[in-house]
């Protein structure tokens, strides 16, 4: 690959979330803010949604390197599942017993409760939140019922895309609606955050910043739309063609050709800077 050519010491732009490589930008840094904010005032059910591709899963994970030394955490990537799989999901997580499925819940509130008074309360983050059944959603509602006179036994933290605010705007899902108390959204990055993520993925794997010119990183935020996944991709195509044509920085033509290899909303129509011209798709 093209690492040793440009100094790089590990992969820049890697699809993969690298916590090593989180860039503390504003909209990642007020979603978790946000978050942590909630958590430690004991809100019971939080919500976070972004754009497809927006940095939800490295979030997640900042989210959990943040918490997991004063907090026991749950943490469900795979949502498609019934009530009786959240019950189950949520109980191997904490290491219940679920020999008796009947007592499921009751073992999960003790040992809810064990936990707090270890001083250590429990957390649940729920990715892709948006492919909640409507029974799993109950579930998960009854779930933050369970509490103590002054706090909740379990926080749940919902981890979705767009189309988690549009199932929880249906009318029979107005009790679980009630219950969230904070929410944050991932927006897109602009132009100014494009190129600072841009030079911070480059600089922090010992590859120069030169490497993209001023313009092609604006070029990649418009094709990109701000889209961190989709500028990750452009930006290690360009680099694998320009490696392969044996240059030491990328040219127009290589961002030009990830540009059309790579599925964007919008595309240039020329390769020269000034005259790129663009396309919606």
């Amino acid at each position: 690959m093209y690492f040793s050519r440009f100094g790089f010491n590990q992969p820049p732009f890697g699809l993969t979330p690298n916590t090593e490589l989180f860039h503390g930008l504003a909209p990642h840094y007020e979603a978790i803010n946000t978050v942590m904010s909630a958590i430690s005032m004991g809100e019971g059910v939080i919500k976070l949604t972004g754009e497809v591709g927006t940095g939800k899963t490295m979030v997640c994970r900042m989210l959990i390197e943040q918490l997991e030394h004063e907090y026991s955490l749950v943490y469900l990537p795979n949502p498609v599942l019934d009530g009786d799989g959240i019950r189950f999901a949520i109980a191997k997580e904490l290491q219940v017993d679920t020999t008796d499925q009947r007592a499921i819940v009751d073992n999960i509130q003790q040992k809810l409760l064990l936990l707090r008074e270890a001083g250590k309360p429990v957390v649940a983050l729920i990715d892709e939140a948006q492919a909640l059944s409507d029974e799993a959603l109950e579930t998960i509602r009854l779930f933050g019922n369970l509490e103590t006179i002054n706090s909740k036994l379990l926080q749940i933290v919902l981890i979705g895309q767009p189309e988690l605010e549009e199932r929880l705007s249906l009318h029979h899902l107005r009790q679980f609606r009630q219950r969230i108390t904070f929410s944050a959204e991932l927006r897109p990055l602009t132009l100014e955050e494009t190129a600072a993520y841009i030079d911070h993925r480059i600089t922090s794997c010992g590859g120069s910043k030169n490497l993209f010119n001023l313009r092609q990183k604006k070029a990649i935020w418009r094709a990109a739309s701000g889209i961190p996944r989709i500028v990750n991709q452009l930006c290690h195509k360009a680099l694998l063609l320009a490696f392969t044509s044996d240059k030491q920085t990328v040219a127009n033509r290589h961002l030009f050709d990830a540009m059309k290899d790579t599925y964007v909303m919008q595309k240039p129509k020329y390769k020269t800077p000034c005259l790129w011209g663009w396309q919606q798709v």
